[in-house]
């Protein structure tokens, strides 16, 4: 009998839970908005697939258990709902030779020991990592964060096709074949800066990794490729792709974005653009007019309060001690006139924020469907919005969305939902494969 009691409570609370509200949302004061938008932010599974990382942050005496001045650690995520953290191993791109990729590999090593260190011997009892959407499931009603691992620039893969195996045994479930500049896979969307090209969209070992990446159920990632790499890589794929950190290139052009034709092929591959919340990809002349207005400022507060502002050739030629006393100095003085600097610029050239980055999730919704559709920061990377400006904000962009008439189940897919359902099809496709042999 108590069994069946528990069971018609639940039952009712899921019916409460995902009852949509009585009013609209023009309808409703500002207090039953917020709590309308809190409940569905606590339902849905916040994730954010680009989260950038320094290894620095991750040893036993200095890791995210601290409220750290990163943009994502588990104090932040705790903050503002945001459940599952994409940790990136990035590697910038260097030469093409056998030390270089030497390098590359020590430095991917280093970033998927650190990951691995904080979730399984810092701090396994606040976060785990999550391999598949059933770990990322099992683990959120555990009350516990999520890591989840992606690989910026393939470049560590080396000439080593069995790296890709290696990567996906380590937690690796999405891969970029390139960054800013030409990897020995890929020729990287900064090509467009001077026209000149490497490979002409893949490489032949790009074109192996493809296929290595399809077997062994790594997401490919179109982010940061060029156009012409990026419309092979959908043409060869078995599986769907991802962006993981991209906008739209009809609203902000940029190479970063993705333009039209690449969104259609990616809608038609059956893939997710995880919309990025970059500053200067959702809305660069906005972007810009805000910095000068910031530099006009503080130059002339800097002027009033005797402070010598330094410009780059400066700082570059300073010793570390000095430019960690400028920096310090500089630091000091903004707080104290943080109100007044704002106030100026806001009334003049205000940030990029939410509701531009909010514009874009909009034109993608109505360009290529709401199932391809998700949302990243690239947090630590240079990412962030006025009102998304580190993981203690994430309760702002479903608000946002909840403004905008999302429905929760809408929200959730693109939170998490389309996500883990590219990564389920990625891994079916990658067993299919195996068992053909």
């Amino acid at each position: 009998m108590k069994k069946l009691t528990y069971f018609l409570i639940a039952l009712a609370f899921v019916f409460t839970a995902c009852e949509p509200p009585q009013k609209s949302v023009e309808e409703m004061t500002e207090a039953e908005l917020m709590e309308y938008a809190k409940g569905i932010h606590e339902r849905v599974i916040t994730l954010d697939t680009h989260d950038d990382i320094n290894t620095s942050n991750f040893t036993v005496e200095k890791n995210y258990t601290e409220r750290l001045s990163t943009q994502v650690n588990l104090p932040k995520m705790v903050e503002g709902g945001l459940d599952v953290a994409w940790f990136v191993v990035y590697t910038g791109q260097g030469d093409l030779t056998d030390e270089g990729f030497a390098r590359a590999y020590e430095n991917a090593d280093d970033k998927f020991k650190a990951i691995h260190r904080l979730a399984e011997e810092i701090a396994p009892d606040k976060i785990e990592i999550a391999y598949n959407s059933d770990d990322v499931r099992r683990i959120n009603a555990a009350g516990k964060k999520i890591a989840m691992i992606g690989i910026e620039n393939g470049y560590p893969v080396g000439n080593d096709i069995a790296r890709v195996k290696e990567f996906y045994e380590r937690g690796a479930r999405y891969m970029s074949l390139s960054h800013n500049g030409h990897s020995q896979l890929s020729d990287s969307n900064t090509g467009e800066r001077d026209s000149v090209w490497l490979h002409n969209g893949l490489s032949d070992l790009g074109r192996e990794v493809i296929a290595e990446m399809n077997k062994w159920g790594i997401m490919i990632d179109l982010s940061h490729p060029s156009k012409v790499a990026n419309m092979e890589m959908m043409r060869l794929s078995k599986a769907p792709v991802i962006a993981s950190h991209s906008a739209a290139r009809a609203m902000n052009d940029v190479s970063r974005n993705l333009d039209d034709e690449q969104l259609m092929m990616l809608k038609e591959n059956g893939g997710v653009i995880q919309t990025v919340a970059f500053r200067s990809y959702v809305n660069s002349e906005k972007n810009s007019a805000n910095r000068a207005k910031s530099t006009e400022v503080m130059a002339a507060i800097a002027e009033e309060a005797g402070f010598e502002m330094k410009q780059r050739s400066e700082l570059r030629a300073m010793s570390t001690e000095e430019r960690t006393t400028y920096s310090e100095a500089l630091s000091n003085m903004s707080a104290k006139y943080e109100d007044r600097i704002a106030k100026q610029v806001n009334a003049e050239a205000p940030a990029v924020n939410v509701s531009d980055f909010a514009d874009h999730i909009d034109y993608l919704v109505n360009k290529i469907g709401l199932k391809h559709v998700g949302i990243s920061s690239d947090f630590d990377g240079g990412g962030g919005v006025e009102g998304w400006s580190d993981a203690s904000e994430t309760f702002n962009v479903t608000l946002e969305l909840v403004k905008r008439g999302y429905t929760e189940e809408e929200i959730g897919m693109m939170w998490s939902g389309n996500l883990l359902r590219v990564l389920d099809e990625v891994q079916a496709k990658a067993k299919e494969i195996q068992t053909a042999g």
